[in-house]
């Protein structure tokens, strides 16, 4: 006799069977449960912006430990991690310049240790790279940002090439995570230091769009405003929702695995 399944198998089974556009209706629904919940929880919303960066700082510290304890970095895309030591640099040096706050130092942390990381791959663990499977092409991914962010970028006050650099490090922070993607959809299977950094980053990601959202709303709207006037406003939205979307699918079969207890995650055809 077979044993009873447990509670969030029968859900992952029912929500496997349903059609894509059901799929897309149970993500919204949840995404836009999870901001409600988010909304009377966290009363400073802005913690939601340092929760972020501290979500992202813990999945680095999770490649440490990868890199550190097996001595590997199979499964780590070296582009993914150049891709998030430019944006960094790129937003340290605006936030110098433009907004020294707390998230500079946030920041100043994550892109030493990121640094570190690429350090090790290239050098130290260069024998285990997959350099074959990283294949995404990076200016696939910075050209387009770096040609939006002349065309789209905030009309502040600030200097013209301040303001440009700090469109171009939204967009970019948006799609970096792309090549690691690749890399996971060429080997189909996932050990789990790799897929707890990913998830960190989807993690992280959502909690960001969940500070802007609620700012928005909190705001009724005046925070587009303060962020100036035509596509830009619009296009920092834009850029945070499609950060969580690009990890949604991942983040959905790391639950399923987790809960499942399979310590290993293998990743269906067409999932990133």
């Amino acid at each position: 006799m077979r044993p009873p399944k447990r509670p969030i198998q029968v859900v992952t089974t029912w929500v496997r069977r349903q059609p894509p556009k059901v799929k897309a209706f149970l993500a919204v629904v949840a995404g836009m449960t999870a901001l409600v919940l988010l909304r009377f929880i966290v009363h400073d919303h802005d913690n939601l912006f340092v929760a972020a960066e501290a979500v992202h700082s813990i999945g680095i510290s999770v490649l440490i430990y990868k890199l550190m304890k097996e001595k590997t970095c199979a499964g780590l895309s070296l582009k993914t991690q150049e891709l998030t030591a430019m944006f960094l640099a790129v937003r340290l040096y605006c936030s110098f310049v433009m907004e020294y706050d707390i998230h500079t130092v946030l920041d100043l942390a994550t892109l030493a240790t990121t640094l570190w990381v690429i350090y090790m791959i290239r050098f130290k663990l260069k024998s285990s790279y997959m350099e074959d499977k990283d294949n995404f092409a990076l200016y696939y991914v910075a050209a387009p940002c770096a040609i939006l962010a002349l065309l789209i970028h905030p009309s502040t006050s600030h200097n013209l090439l301040n303001r440009i650099l700090w469109a171009f490090c939204v967009y970019l922070e948006a799609v970096s995570v792309l090549p690691q993607l690749r890399v996971m959809q060429n080997t189909k299977i996932v050990e789990p230091f790799t897929a707890h950094y990913v998830f960190a980053l989807g993690v992280a990601r959502f909690l960001s769009c969940a500070h802007w959202v609620l700012q928005v709303l909190d705001t009724r709207g005046h925070l587009l405003v303060a962020l100036g006037y035509g596509l830009w406003p619009s296009m920092v939205l834009i850029s945070e929702i499609v950060q969580t979307f690009i990890l949604a699918d991942f983040c959905y079969y790391y639950v399923k695995s987790v809960f499942g207890g399979q310590l290993v995650l293998r990743l269906p055809s067409g999932v990133v």
